[in-house]
């Protein structure tokens, strides 16, 4: 009869499958690589399969490895839910959150620090990333909760909205001073790259508003944007809230936007087979906007 597989080694393999290689698994565990190593071995020989095709660029699933990580999710994922429903009453453990970059700059900073303060013995990991992956890893149960600009259309997914934003049209100082936003035409775009829900908006105003650019030039962070405007390359939409953070007057002009564009809601966005003390906790410190 084979053995059982126990859930810290399927811990392992799961973290060198999403993180495609054995040091990266064992940052994120902070274990060294030997151990890492070991482990996944062991478990292959346990199973009689092999796991992972070895490359030069990393680790790739084979497609027992493939099946195994299906099981893996959903096992993990239930001794979660059985830990924290033994411990209902009591915020605990890992608690993943992901979050927009604005929303983790300038809404959630106040928010996790007065979380940490009162349940001291959570500890939280947070990753930024665009919503469209953080909606991915949020249904392969890479992150617990997500905050994530509206619409939300995921299957198996609960939301609830927490903020309102309001996206700004910056312009450098070097262009002439606007009349209309459409003015605008013809001159380079600074954006997220696709799968930014801002960059999504960003799209549908540049259509509704007849607006051709002369061009798009993607950056990672709002930080770059907006220095990017500075020096003069192009313009940008750029949240109200991630304005508010930094000390820019006199650098660039800004034109707050009407419409839809004055109020796009975040989302709190969990599994709706997703319940934790954790996340109960969380919802009673963000607004209901």
């Amino acid at each position: 009869m084979m053995q059982s597989m126990d859930l810290r080694a399927l811990e392992i393999f799961r973290a060198v499958a999403t993180e495609g290689s054995v040091s990266k698994a064992a940052a994120k565990l902070n274990r060294v690589q030997s151990n890492i190593s070991t482990r996944v071995k062991q478990l292959e020989t346990q199973l009689g399969k092999a796991l992972f095709l070895r490359r030069n660029r990393g680790l790739t699933l084979t497609a027992d490895g493939e099946r195994l990580l299906t099981y893996a999710d959903r096992l993990l994922q239930l001794s979660e839910e059985a830990s924290e429903a033994m411990n209902a009453d009591r915020p605990d453990g890992v608690f993943r959150l992901g979050a927009m970059e604005s929303t983790a700059a300038a809404r959630l900073p106040a928010i996790l620090a007065r979380y940490g303060a009162e349940y001291p013995d959570v500890r939280i990991e947070l990753e930024t990333g665009t919503a469209g992956a953080l909606l991915t890893r949020l249904v392969n149960h890479d992150v617990d909760a997500a905050f994530v600009a509206e619409p939300v259309d995921f299957n198996g997914i609960s939301t609830a909205p927490v903020f309102a934003e309001q996206l700004v049209l910056v312009t450098p100082n070097a262009f002439p001073e606007l009349e209309n936003t459409d003015e605008v035409s013809g001159r380079t775009v600074i954006a997220f790259e696709d799968g930014c829900a801002y960059r999504r908006y960003l799209d549908d105003w540049l259509l509704d508003a007849g607006i051709v650019p002369g061009g798009f030039m993607s950056v990672s962070s709002y930080l770059a944007i907006l220095a990017c405007v500075t020096a003069g390359t192009g313009y940008a939409l750029v949240p109200q809230s991630v304005l508010d953070l930094v000390s820019a007057d006199g650098q660039f002009r800004r034109y707050p936007l009407p419409g839809k564009l004055s109020g796009i809601k975040t989302m709190l966005a969990w599994r709706k087979d997703y319940t934790s003390a954790n996340l109960t906790a969380l919802k009673a410190l963000l607004p209901a906007s």
